[in-house]
């Protein structure tokens, strides 16, 4: 795999910019200068923070609907990899935990950040609805993922056992082994 473009070089660095100081840490001089690209090359590709925004938000819907055709092709099931991802993505790993942190930092300041996200739990909860016949139990075991997601985010250690525990629930409710 090649090195990353710089269109996708700036946004890492919007992304770590406001995982890691927030969003009144975020100028175009400091993305620029995070991505290791003049300011011009920035607004080469980002003519604007608005326009920066809408590449960051474009991100995580692309790699959200990457990671849910992931999930339908997974061996241990949609509805195990949605839970089980909800926790190891905490780790900053995987890149649209990534992206969807940086969005989350940003809640509350753009209506579309907010929007943004709403679809994205709404993308998950279709895909949950393709696996659990009814209809409350997938939105349940989404907000269960949801949960997961917050405190291993928040540096909460959700342990094997009490894993282990929910999934023989979420299985025996699901039907999904």
């Amino acid at each position: 795999m090649g090195r990353p473009s710089s269109r996708e070089l700036v946004l890492d660095a919007y992304e770590s910019l406001l995982i890691e100081q927030g969003p009144t840490a975020v100028t175009l001089d400091a993305v620029a200068a995070r991505a290791k690209v003049s300011k011009g090359g920035l607004l080469y590709h980002f003519g604007s923070k608005e326009a920066l925004l809408d590449g960051l938000l474009d991100r995580v819907l692309r790699l959200t609907a990457a990671d849910i055709e992931c999930a339908r092709t997974a061996p241990e099931g949609a509805v195990r990899y949605y839970l089980l991802s909800s926790v190891s993505d905490a780790s900053m790993d995987n890149p649209a935990h990534r992206a969807t942190m940086a969005a989350l930092r940003l809640l509350g300041t753009e209506p579309r950040v907010n929007r943004t996200m709403i679809k994205v739990g709404r993308m998950w909860t279709e895909l949950l609805t393709e696996y659990v016949e009814d209809p409350l139990t997938a939105e349940v075991v989404g907000l269960l993922g949801d949960g997961l997601y917050l405190r291993a985010s928040l540096g909460d250690e959700v342990g094997g056992a009490l894993l282990r525990r929910v999934m023989s629930v979420v299985s025996r409710e699901t039907g999904e082994a």
